[in-house]
């Protein structure tokens, strides 16, 4: 597994990341974004990238102040850490780590609620479709040195 990253104003992977994104969309109807705001939102933020054998599996597309615009692993990798080593490369970098997730995705609300984020509130119609959402925030203490760990593994 080889880790890369985007700065911002950087956008090197933007077309591989496109279409994880899209696969997924395709495959579990999420990641909804349209492929402007999707392109100017990787563009503005810091994008974690992992690759194995040069094929992007996983990333995290991050704000300048910990929110996490997108998390994307493709199907095919999951169960291997990626989205954990992810977030813990966010948690190192950001005092404050927080994101969207639909009220109706349980896979990705389970992840969150796994790892120690907690909802803050729920937001109706959040998402463009008209979907809802909840505002999650990374818990404080031991998760977060506990994911530090994990990337330094």
């Amino acid at each position: 597994m080889e880790k890369r990253t985007d700065p911002p104003g950087h956008a090197d992977h933007v077309t591989e990341a496109w279409k994880l994104k899209e696969r997924i969309r395709r495959e579990e109807g999420v990641l909804r974004q349209r492929r402007g705001f999707f392109t100017d939102a990787y563009r503005r933020s810091t994008t974690h990238l992992l690759f194995e054998d040069r094929r992007l599996v996983a990333f995290a597309s991050v704000r300048r102040d910990g929110y996490i615009l997108f998390l994307a692993v493709a199907p095919d990798c999951r169960g291997r850490g990626y989205a954990e080593r992810l977030i813990a490369d966010v948690a190192e970098d950001h005092r404050s780590v927080t994101c969207h997730a639909r009220t109706t995705n349980d896979p990705a609300l389970g992840f969150y609620e796994h790892l120690g984020f907690e909802v803050k509130r729920r937001i109706d119609s959040y998402y463009e479709d008209g979907g809802d959402a909840f505002y999650l925030k990374l818990g404080e203490g031991s998760l977060r040195e506990r994911l530090s760990e994990f990337v330094r593994r």
